[in-house]
């Protein structure tokens, strides 16, 4: 399936990187699923899904260990720019994200780097509040019981 150019951009630590072997998996006006192995290798972490809400502000994953067992699903607060004459989104990390265990433990992480980057010029007001808004619709979607909506489109991929 021939797929848009995907490039991450993050503001902590600043780059932007394109995405050459994330694998298109689907998409239309709404969702972009894609599979891909980490950039630089972890021990805990070896390969995933992700889903990216255009609409809503947020990526969701399923983050793999080597042996395909879940590790965690991973949240990122994101924007994006989209081109459409070249057919190229560039992913913009709003740094705040959200971990969800196995088990349903939820945990809110980088908060701190949202300080620093409005601080430091790299997040403008905007941003901030954009990120913050996206942070509180994802939590409320969690926290009503909504994440395995979240995570429908994944999982026909899953043990691909």
């Amino acid at each position: 399936m021939a797929g848009p150019i995907l490039y991450r951009k993050r503001l902590i630590p600043e780059e932007c990187v394109l995405l050459k072997d994330d694998r298109l998996l689907y998409r239309d006006d709404q969702i972009i699923v894609t599979g891909w192995n980490t950039l630089k290798p972890r021990k805990d972490l070896h390969h995933g899904l992700s889903c990216y809400y255009l609409q809503e502000g947020m990526k969701v994953s399923r983050f793999y260990r080597e042996d395909n067992s879940l590790l965690y699903w991973y949240c990122d607060i994101v924007d994006y720019d989209y081109n459409a004459k070249t057919d190229t989104y560039i992913i913009t990390d709003l740094l705040v994200d959200v971990i969800v265990c196995p088990d349903g433990f939820v945990k809110v992480v980088d908060i701190d780097e949202l300080v620093t980057a409005q601080e430091t010029g790299l997040l403008t007001d905007d941003m901030l509040k954009k990120s913050l808004l996206n942070l509180n619709h994802l939590l409320q979607i969690i926290y009503n019981g909504g994440f395995k909506k979240l995570q429908s489109p994944l999982e026909q991929y899953v043990n691909q």
